[in-house]
């Protein structure tokens, strides 16, 4: 049997291989909504035999989403709407899971087939909010500078979302601590310059999302597993990198965190990142090794032995395939033939399967 189709549990949640589906922007909601395209997204790669299928960046504020189309959980209507999603996942052996998010100073722009641009007011954007009062690039408007009252507001708003996702059946919540959406933003020296309790010192810069995945937690069932997502470096000196990420993972682990969903960058517009193969796995690598805590490798992960590899020898505990599983819903099926092991097809498709 390959590690990467050996089970693993976090609390009460068996997972029934090491394949996770990675959380993608959908840009296909209206008013936070999911619909038909989610449905078939996420049903299929559950049918296709990931053991985790993750809704994407879901907005707990309607402020707090990455462009108007992206999925909420702000309201109980949007909540409704993902439960048939959520028991088609549960029908097919995969574990629903949700990842909460807010995109700060990166809020109101355009979907990427429409340029990914900032939107004015009047092309349906709106004023993004952010640590400091600092643009995330030029071209993007400047966010205002979160009050203490904004903080408790978007600090409830994560635990009144994860309260939503509970009742809509989901199993696993993922607070989007990375690729330089608010929580990240406060985290990263170079988007928070703020003189308070929540700027400077590491201590502070922490503190804000901490405050965050508490509130989470507390919020969340204890026999259920929480992930935050992080980006482990800005690739640019100075900003946010792995020692920082080691200590944070560390706090997040005492707060009863369960998994590190170790991914980088986008917190910085031209960071140089040097992309290859795998190429983010050996921070995955490094907290888990020393923060002892548990940890999901993500970045260009195609090849089912890379993905046993990493599994096998303790690099991670489990891989989160992105773009590999929007060109393949059924990889992990394949994965399994090419590593040698007998796992269940779906029934109306058994027929398809090789001997």
């Amino acid at each position: 049997m390959a590690t990467l189709f050996s089970s693993f549990t976090l609390r009460s949640v068996t997972f029934k291989n090491r394949i996770f589906l990675a959380p993608m922007c959908q840009y296909s909601a209206e008013n936070g909504v999911p619909n038909e395209w989610h449905l078939v997204h996420l049903g299929s790669r559950a049918v296709g035999g990931a053991a985790l299928v993750m809704a994407e960046a879901t907005a707990v504020v309607p402020e707090g989403r990455i462009s108007p189309y992206d999925l909420g959980l702000w309201n109980d209507e949007q909540a409704q709407a993902f439960r048939p999603i959520v028991q088609f996942i549960k029908a097919h052996g995969a574990v629903p899971a949700i990842q909460l998010a807010h995109a700060g100073r990166k809020a109101a722009t355009d979907a990427p087939w429409k340029g990914g641009r900032p939107l004015a007011t009047a092309q349906g954007g709106w004023q993004p909010v952010g640590p400091s009062a600092i643009p995330f690039a030029a071209g993007y408007p400047t966010p205002r500078e979160m009050t203490a009252a904004d903080m408790d507001h978007v600090k409830d708003a994560f635990a009144a979302a994860a309260r939503r996702a509970l009742a809509a059946g989901f199993e696993v919540v993922e607070v989007h601590m990375a690729h330089g959406y608010l929580l990240h933003e406060f985290l990263s020296p170079l988007s928070n310059k703020r003189s308070d309790e929540y700027g400077g010192t590491l201590e502070n810069r922490m503190r804000f999302p901490l405050r965050v995945a508490q509130a989470v937690r507390d919020a969340w069932p204890d026999d259920l597993p929480v992930f935050v997502r992080i980006s482990a470096t800005d690739w640019v000196e100075g900003g946010w990198d792995l020692p920082q990420s080691i200590e944070l993972a560390q706090r997040l682990k005492t707060l009863g965190i369960d998994l590190i969903d170790c991914s980088t960058g986008g917190n910085v517009m031209h960071a140089e990142i040097p992309v290859g193969p795998g190429f983010q796995t050996p921070f995955a690598t490094a907290i888990r090794q020393q923060a002892g805590i548990a940890t999901g490798a993500v970045g260009l992960i195609t090849e089912p032995t890379q993905a046993e590899q990493i599994v096998a020898t303790g690099l991670a505990d489990v891989v989160l395939l992105a773009r590999e599983l929007l060109r393949d819903p059924y990889w992990p099926l394949h994965a399994a033939e090419a590593l040698g092991v007998d796992v269940p097809w779906p029934l109306q498709y058994e027929r398809a399967k090789l001997a």
